[in-house]
């Protein structure tokens, strides 16, 4: 029998930025251009070794032919005094900004061997969505090559975090100046702080793993931990106060069919589709989905399914009726761009109009109602349905894995 209380404990080795590492992950962007502009805007973000193919000097590289890179990339920022070296430390995470809530979290690591992703698997870090194996595959194999993990998944404490919110933000309070400061690409300020062993560090802990812990973010990092035989993995471990959910919408680069023949098997299917006047924008609730064709955008209410709240949520009605049965695509084909809610309606649908595209959906945001009910049930969600923020960044804090 397993405990009710995950274990976590302080990396063995962690490598702490000293400024200008942070980056977005690698799986939050729309186009691959803007993380090779990052990088090159920056040759110290840790984009550059998380997708080492798409910094400036590796184009044209295979992942798997870049990860020399990455290692050497690595190598370099700890040489160069971008990360500073810590032993049996936690670090405390405070994300702000103005006019938005302030966001706790804590920087450990977690046993693989508490993941479960059904009823009858044991463990208490629940991971709820389907992934694509491919860039499973992708992180097991940067992992092997690094010997270090820079970006966390980010869990959900469901059973004791009220409690955790208020100890982290009490903890930040008296810590003094952070270690580092990291600006994101939306104006938040990400801190950091060291917290070494002690009364302290137990104390927290003991909060961070009281109760079992939904993935938020992270699915395919966590599954790649499982993958590549790995006992522990980096995680941040935040609360409900901390985080929102965001849109996670769909852009299809090009049509199987005309846009008539799409909405005509929609009807066919027992979608209700009816045109919309002005721009298009993300439903403000459930049950209509926003369709921009290159003539015309449309709201349309996909039909419902015998079966419960997971198989008629908007985002397996859209990869079910419109991705599958519509237009032939499976859930990976590389004509589907899952695009996340840092990018607005207006740049999906200006996709579009521009010709680089020919289909934007823009779908309501799960509700934390509907998150919670389907992890509590060990269901999986449909892939790239829950955009969380604030995101925990990478390269803030890089685990060394035992050799």
């Amino acid at each position: 029998m397993r405990s009710r209380r995950v274990p976590r404990s302080p990396p063995a080795r962690a490598w702490i930025t000293t400024g200008g590492t942070g980056a977005q992950n690698y799986d939050e962007f729309a186009d691959d251009a803007e993380i090779t502009a990052i990088i090159e805007a920056n040759p110290h973000s840790a984009l550059g070794i998380e997708m080492p193919h798409r910094a400036p000097e590796s184009l044209g590289k295979s992942f798997l032919d870049a990860l020399p890179d990455a290692v050497t990339r690595l190598a370099e920022a700890k040489a160069d005094g971008s990360y500073t070296p810590a032993e049996q430390v936690v670090v405390l995470y405070r994300i702000s900004a103005p006019g938005e809530e302030t966001a706790y979290g804590m920087f450990a690591m977690v046993d693989t061997d508490q993941i479960s992703t059904s009823a009858d698997e044991p463990g208490l870090v629940i991971r709820n969505e389907d992934v694509f194996i491919a860039k499973v595959r992708e992180r097991v194999a940067l992992a092997e090559a690094l010997g270090h993990l820079l970006s966390p998944v980010l869990l959900l404490q469901t059973g004791r975090g009220d409690e955790l919110h208020a100890a982290l933000a009490a903890a930040t309070e008296t810590a003094g100046a952070p270690a580092a400061t990291d600006t994101d690409q939306a104006g938040r300020t990400h801190a950091v702080w060291l917290l070494g062993p002690g009364p302290e560090q137990d104390a927290l802990t003991a909060l961070a793993g009281g109760g079992e812990l939904v993935v938020a973010d992270g699915n395919h990092r966590s599954l790649a931990a499982q993958t590549g035989g790995l006992p522990r993995f980096l995680a941040v471990v935040t609360t409900p106060a901390s985080v929102a959910i965001q849109p996670y919408n769909r852009l299809v680069s090009e049509l199987t069919v005309t846009p008539a023949e799409l909405l005509d098997r929609l009807r066919a299917a027992g979608a209700e589709v009816e045109p919309i006047d002005g721009p298009v924008e993300v439903p403000t609730a459930g049950g209509t989905v926003a369709l921009r064709l290159p003539d015309q955008g449309y709201a349309v209410r996909l039909p419902h399914v015998d079966g419960g709240r997971l198989e008629n949520l908007d985002h397996a009605l859209v990869e079910r009726v419109l991705l599958r049965d519509a237009l032939g695509l499976d859930p990976g084909d590389k004509r589907i761009t899952y695009v996340g809610g840092d990018y607005p309606a207006s740049w999906l649908t200006g996709e579009v109009e521009a010709g680089r595209a020919e289909l934007a959906v823009l779908i309501a945001p799960v509700t934390v109602d509907d998150f919670v009910a389907v992890n509590l049930a060990r269901e999986k969600m449909p892939r790239k349905s829950t955009w969380f923020t604030p995101k925990a960044r990478g390269g803030l804090v890089v685990a060394e894995l035992p050799r």
